[in-house]
């Protein structure tokens, strides 16, 4: 089995979708900008918020200064906000549980902020995930693997028994950038196609797919 299992957070243990799309767009009719559906903010979110507002404002704004500001309007609203329309993947708080139970240790590797990150993780899988390791300040965010080093570091992982689960391309190129197996899930924001393209080790359908994939793994 995999001993060790470090998630992605938005799209992969959380949908968080409807949330940020309508902070995005909050922004956007706050400046009468046009406003994104929820199938555009899948292609948008991925990469750490500053990125995120990147992709949503017009390109006269697309510069570090322009994105500082509209991420002082972004973040209060988004953290006033988080919890409206998040919930978990159905299914998936079971199969967490039954995770733990079995003694494998889990963390989160997420692009969000970290100040946000640790308490929405909680909320949701209360006492589940040892550590929630969020984007912080002298860090450049995944796929770059210097925070998963951190964070393996932190939970004392090797790679040979550590499985990296996301939603994403970028998911699976931190996994690779920091010598991990990838499990790609089918349930969140991206697809498959993006996911074999970048050379995903396993995908799973289902929530309960990721028993097999980490207690029937060696």
């Amino acid at each position: 089995m995999f001993h060790n299992v470090i998630f992605d957070l938005d799209g992969t243990l959380l949908d968080t979708i409807d949330d940020l799309a309508d902070a995005g767009n909050y922004v956007c009719r706050l400046h009468g900008w046009p406003t994104y559906t929820v199938e555009e903010y899948k292609r948008f979110v991925g990469n750490g918020m500053a990125k995120l507002v990147a992709r949503f404002v017009p390109e006269e704004w697309r510069t570090p200064e322009g994105v500082a500001a509209i991420l002082e309007e972004f973040m209060p609203y988004y953290d006033a906000h988080k919890e409206d329309k998040t919930a978990p993947y159905t299914g998936l708080p079971e199969v967490v549980r039954m995770l733990k139970e079995a003694g494998v240790s889990m963390s989160v590797l997420t692009n969000k902020a970290d100040e946000l990150a640790g308490p929405v993780v909680e909320s949701y899988y209360p006492g589940v995930f040892s550590i929630v390791q969020g984007a912080i300040p002298g860090y450049e965010p995944k796929p770059d693997p210097a925070l998963l080093q951190r964070l393996m570091e932190r939970m004392g992982a090797e790679r040979g028994n550590t499985l990296f689960v996301g939603d994403s391309n970028v998911d699976i190129r931190t996994a690779k950038n920091g010598g991990l197996t990838s499990c790609g899930v089918l349930w969140g924001f991206r697809g498959r196609e993006e996911l074999e393209k970048e050379g995903a080790d396993q995908l799973v359908e289902e929530p309960q797919e990721l028993l097999e994939v980490i207690l029937g793994h060696g």
